[in-house]
Order: structure tokens, then sequence, then C-alpha cells
């Protein structure tokens, strides 16, 4: 039976003061949002977000039908009632984005597109008269393969060799059957384990690249939760953002809006991204460069290509395809494109969406909602176990390793290991001192004070030359602590940043899938602990 135990994400160590301050809506971010993000709010998102244009809807609804098309996934009565759905004037989108991590990459991914699925029905269930559609915005653009090439799997790592450059969702998927033997091996027999890596096995053998694989993936997953997968890269979406783009690229507006926030929320927090001059890359087969304006010419860093303001007009008006957003242009791409009322993302996203407010005015673009996806600590039955012979409570894993074990000597020592007494009465002693000096002679005050520094200096060796002793008594118990925490907290970080989803796949099946589903509450902002 699963139990669910939700604490304050200040209690965990583990978050930023921005995204604390943000969840419980201080004042100092409200100029960098529309709204806080609660139930309530989406009204107003609504509201504002009615001015989503029919020729919009309809460009989503082709685009999104010939990618399925396209990566050969079946267009059956369900999918094609949700892409009809996007047509109406009362259906709105709730997004979360992702790069295209190999075999679905660290565990966080799943729980954003939860969040974003479990978003949406809480919506039909609070505005019944709106439709809500879930979105995952694939990130195939992105071109830093090493950041998406490996998966962390019982304490190593499986890493996909492929050498070819550019946009990652064009890269072929040369050497992933590689990387499934690898996965099989670890995982052994099992039907769960099996049915995963089937999953996989279609995805990456049977399509051409890795936009396609991964959306297979995801869609095999949650397509029974009624999730949508849409890629950005792609000619008409962008023909549709082409205003945008050319403003970028032609006036300072978006810059200077972008900058002048930016720095705003530096001097109250820090700056999660840099706004440029101009935000776009230039896609070629291979490569994905940075665009950069010199005098009167735009250059494509690293090539040859330049282009006058004539000449770049032409090329992307024939050639919308080869312009590609950075990660300050690509949210306002995803608000053009989508009737869209909220982004989820973690807190290195959230933060950077409190940087484009002042962007988005400018270009006249309602501004989502920034909502903070749940994160989730998993434990399951063995380490509740382990937990229980050492006494130890879900949220006593947050306060660090060697907290850890210096409340358990305290706890099992048999007199104060902390010699907090001794402080104290060294304390009273020298202060008693510190008066007879001041009626007797002054002048021994100093002598006084380098005495008592010593003496408390000596206490404070002590303390940890017992300290120490007494966890080499303890040693067995001081080695149970640390099995139980690098298992729940991989290398002193979270979970759900590092573990990967084959392993409680193979373990669970499609009950860790549902009891996730069944767990997570996205208008909860509080730091999710499960017990399978």
């Amino acid at each position: 039976m699963k139990e669910v135990e939700c604490i304050p994400y200040s209690q965990t160590g583990f978050f930023s003061p921005l995204i604390l301050d943000y969840l419980a809506e201080s004042p100092k971010l409200k100029p960098f949002i529309e709204t806080f993000p609660n139930l309530k709010a989406f009204e107003g998102q609504i509201e504002r977000k009615s001015g989503f244009r029919d020729p919009q809807r309809k460009l989503l609804v082709q685009t999104l039908r010939k990618q399925y098309q396209e990566g050969e996934i079946e267009l059956d009565d369900s999918l094609e009632e949700r892409l009809l759905s996007l047509e109406a004037k009362n259906t709105y989108t709730v997004c979360t984005g992702h790069q295209l991590n190999i075999l679905t990459g660290p565990l966080y991914f799943i729980y954003k597109i939860i969040s974003t699925i479990n978003l949406a029905e809480r919506l039909k269930e609070a505005y019944p008269k709106y439709n809500f559609q879930p979105i995952y915005w694939m990130a195939s653009e992105d071109h830093d393969f090493e950041e998406i090439s490996f998966i962390n799997l019982f304490g190593g790592r499986l890493h996909w060799q492929n050498s070819i450059n550019g946009a990652v969702g064009h890269m072929p998927n040369y050497g992933m059957g590689k990387v499934l033997d690898e996965l099989e091996e670890h995982l052994g027999p099992g039907e769960q384990a099996a049915e995963i890596l089937k999953l996989f096995r279609e995805g990456y053998h049977e399509h051409d690249n890795l936009a396609q694989a991964t959306r297979y993936i995801v869609h095999g997953l949650f397509n029974q939760y009624g999730l949508l997968i849409i890629d950005g890269d792609d000619a008409e979406l962008k023909r549709s953002m082409l205003p945008y783009f050319k403003k970028d690229l032609f006036e300072d507006d978006f810059q200077v809006a972008a900058q002048t926030q930016s720095q705003a929320l530096k001097e109250a927090y820090f700056a999660q991204v840099f706004p440029r001059e101009v935000n776009l890359f230039y896609l070629q087969p291979g490569s994905r460069e940075r665009i950069e304006k010199r005098g009167d010419y735009w250059f494509v860093l690293n090539t040859d290509l330049k282009f006058n303001r004539a000449e770049l007009e032409a090329e992307m008006d024939k050639h919308p395809e080869r312009f590609s957003p950075n990660v300050v242009l690509r949210p306002l791409y995803q608000e053009v494109v989508l009737p869209n009322l909220a982004y989820i993302g973690g807190g290195g996203e959230i933060a950077y969406w409190l940087q484009l407010k002042a962007l988005f005015d400018a270009a006249k673009v309602p501004f989502p909602l920034p909502m903070l996806r749940n994160s989730v600590l998993f434990i399951e039955p063995k380490w509740q176990n382990r937990m229980a012979d050492m006494d130890l409570k879900s949220s006593d894993l947050f306060k660090g390793l060697e907290t850890l074990k210096k409340e358990f000597i305290a706890n099992h020592f048999p007199e104060d290991i902390q010699l907090e007494k001794f402080d104290r009465q060294l304390e009273d002693l020298f202060n008693d001192l510190e008066a007879i000096a001041n009626i007797t002679d002054k002048s021994m005050m100093g002598a006084v004070n380098a005495q008592r520094q010593k003496q408390l200096n000596g206490i404070e060796n002590l303390r940890k030359k017992l300290l120490r002793a007494e966890k080499r008594r303890h040693s067995e118990d001081m080695e149970k602590l640390e099995r139980i925490y690098y298992s729940l907290f991989p290398k002193g970080g979270l979970q759900e940043r590092h573990d990967n989803l084959a392993y409680y796949f193979s373990a669970y099946g499609w009950d860790f899938i549902s009891l996730l589903k069944a767990s997570l509450n996205p208008l909860d902002f509080s730091f999710s602990i499960i017990k399978a």
C-alpha cells in the first residue's frame, strides 16, 4: 500500500531562495509575472488567452497530425478526438518541455509530464465548460548532445556514442542498439523489464531519428492519459513565428525588455539565462550555430555564411525551418503556437521564465503561469525497512548525511557528546575571571580572554575527537546510514535528477506510472515522498 508524505520545499535544502519565494508568493516577485500560480488564477489566464485565433488552431492541428503520421503513430479515435478538440475555442493547453534524453533520461522528466497531465485534469474539474490538453514540447533543436546521451543505472552509466553534430532531434539512432543490449543485460529477465525494453527497441530501431524515437516512446508511456507531443522544429510553425523572429533580428525591443527584466531579477536573486542581441541559431544538417550581428551584416558563427538585411529576410521567408530560437526566444515561440495557459518546469526553468515577462509584453503575447513541477523521493520497501531499523523518518533524510550521523551518535551516547555543559561552565568561569580582572588590573583582560579562547578551542578539539571515536564505535551503524542515504540521494543529490525510469518500470511495471499519477498534485506546491 502506498503512503504519500508531503513536506515544504523549504525543508529539503535543495531549492533556491528565488523558488521558495515564488512558492510563498513573495511581493518581490510580482513584477516578474502576471499572477502567482493557483487554481483561481486560471480564470484570468483563460481570459487573456481567449484571443488565440482560429487559423493558429488549424495550423496547430495540421502540424500535430502530420508529425504523428511521420512518426508512424496510429491516429486512433482517441488521438483524433484530442486533435480536433484543439480547433475549438474553448480548448486550452498546459505544457511542459524537455530535451530528448535517451531512454527518457532522469526521473524528473516523467514527473514533469505527469504534473502536466494532472494539471489538465484538475483544471477540467474546476472549469468544466472548457477543455484542457496536456502537451509535451520536444526540445529537438537543442544541440547539447553530451547532456542527453546517457542514463545512470545501478551505480554505473550507460552512454550512447554518436559523433554526429547539430540539432539532436535530427540525429539518426545509430549505436542505440548497443545501449539497449547493455540495458537488457543490467535489467535481467522479467516480464516488466521485457515490456519497457520492447518499447525502447521499437522507438529507436523503427524510427529514423531521435525526435521520432522520443515521440514514440513518450506516446507509448502516456497516450493513455491524453498527452499530445509537439516538435517545434517545423517549417510551418516557424513560418507563423517569423514576425517575432524578424523583430528579434532587426529591432532591439526584445533585447532591451529581456535584459532589463533579467537585470532586475539578478539584483534581487540571480539570472538563469542571458539574453543576446540576437536570440536565434541557424540550422543546417550537422550544425546549429548562433547568429551574430556585426554592423550591417548578420553572421552565422563558425561558418562562412553572412547576410545583409534583404538577404536574411529572403532566407527566412524561403527557409523558416533554418531558424532556431534559443532559450530566451523559445518560450515565446511556444506561446505563439499554442493556446497555452501554464508552463510546468523545474526550478531552473521557472527562474528563466521569470526573466521573460517584459519580452512577452513587448511582443504583445500573453504570459503563461510558470508552475513548479512535482518533485518526488520514491522509497522502496527495502529502504523503508532499513530506515525503520535505524529509527529514521523520511523527512530526516533531508538533513544531510553528516547531520544524520551526528544525531545518531548523540541519541546513542550515554553522555553529552557535544560537551555543551562544559562550554557553559567555561563561560561562567571566565566571566568571573573577567570581572575580577576588571576590578584589579584591566591590563589582565587580554590574558583572560586569550586563555578563554585557548580552553574553548581545547574543548572543541576534544569534542571532534570524541565524535570520531564514537563514530568508529558505531561504524556498522554509520555504514548503514550511508547505504540508506546514498541509495535515496545518489551522490548526495536528489534521486529524481539521477535515477532512470528503466529500473523502476522493470521492478513495478505500469503500477509505477499509475502510482505517480495517483499521488502527484500539481497545485500542491510541496515535495512528495512516496513509499511504495
